[in-house]
């Protein structure tokens, strides 16, 4: 594959033949690229930053520079892109702020045009962060999480896996596993169609992510009161999932949602 020749890739960096490398594409410090890589023209990659096998970097895209963090000092630190992951135009991934951090992302993320992913992140596998969506730093995402377009999520949240987060919501808070969050980090629903789709999760797991965004958000009791009473009705990997978050070490605390059938059927209703 060619290495098109107004390219500048500086000479620590590693580019197999098999690489694809567009017009003013520029590669700065010991970057290295896997197998079947396609960088798109005018995309930068800085840093000690590792980038998996058929990777799509596309124009304008930003991998691996400097944090935007007033802290940081310059220090080495790390970015690594999955293997099969799509970078689209003009997103940006910057490297870890602390030295030798990281700032990983998962295999087969889709991050779309404009798309901020912060220092320090991590995405766990088939991750999708919609246009313009913006994860500040320390901000983690559970496997195969999807965050709509102009979804801003706050420093240090955690995000479970199979988490739907709706277009231009805030998240301020965590967001537990296989649930669904809109407005200021509200849980409205779990993700039924995320699981059903998934096509790994079993009727009586799916069932159990019902029953669990049910007890933990339709109910009147303190929050840690309804984990209690969902804590020994959990009997799938689902429902032992969403304990094992909640009861996890959080800065942020968990996100509240819907407190009564009523405020369902009112904003449309989710349930299914």
């Amino acid at each position: 594959m060619p290495i098109h020749p107004t390219a500048i890739i500086d000479k620590q960096a590693h580019v197999p033949p098999s690489c694809d490398i567009g017009p003013n594409v520029v590669i700065e410090g010991p970057v290295k690229l896997g197998e079947n890589v396609k960088i798109y023209p005018n995309a930068y990659l800085s840093g000690w930053t590792e980038i998996g096998d058929r990777v799509q970097i596309h124009p304008g895209a930003v991998v691996g520079h400097l944090p935007q963090d007033f802290h940081f000092g310059g220090e080495r630190s790390y970015c690594k892109i999955g293997a099969g992951t799509i970078i689209r135009e003009f997103a940006s991934i910057h490297r870890g702020t602390q030295p030798e951090s990281w700032t990983i992302l998962g295999k087969n993320c889709f991050i779309l045009g404009y798309a901020h992913i912060g220092h320090n992140c991590e995405l766990g596998n088939g991750v999708k962060l919609y246009n313009c969506g913006a994860l500040a730093g320390h901000v983690t995402v559970g496997e195969n999480s999807i965050v709509g377009g102009y979804g801003l999520v706050h420093q240090f949240a955690r995000i479970g896996e199979y988490v739907m987060i709706g277009g231009g919501t805030r998240i301020t808070k965590d967001i537990p596993p296989f649930m669904k969050a809109l407005h200021e980090s509200k849980c409205v629903g779990y993700n039924s169609i995320g699981l059903r789709r998934a096509g790994k999760f079993s009727k009586e797991e799916i069932d159990e992510a019902r029953l669990a965004y049910r007890i933990l958000y339709h109910t009147d009791k303190p929050f840690r009161s309804a984990v209690e009473e969902f804590a020994g009705q959990a009997k799938t990997a689902t429902g032992k999932r969403v304990l094992e978050f909640v009861n996890g070490a959080s800065k942020l605390g968990i996100a509240g949602g819907r407190r009564s059938a009523a405020d369902v059927d009112e904003n449309g209703g989710d349930e299914d």
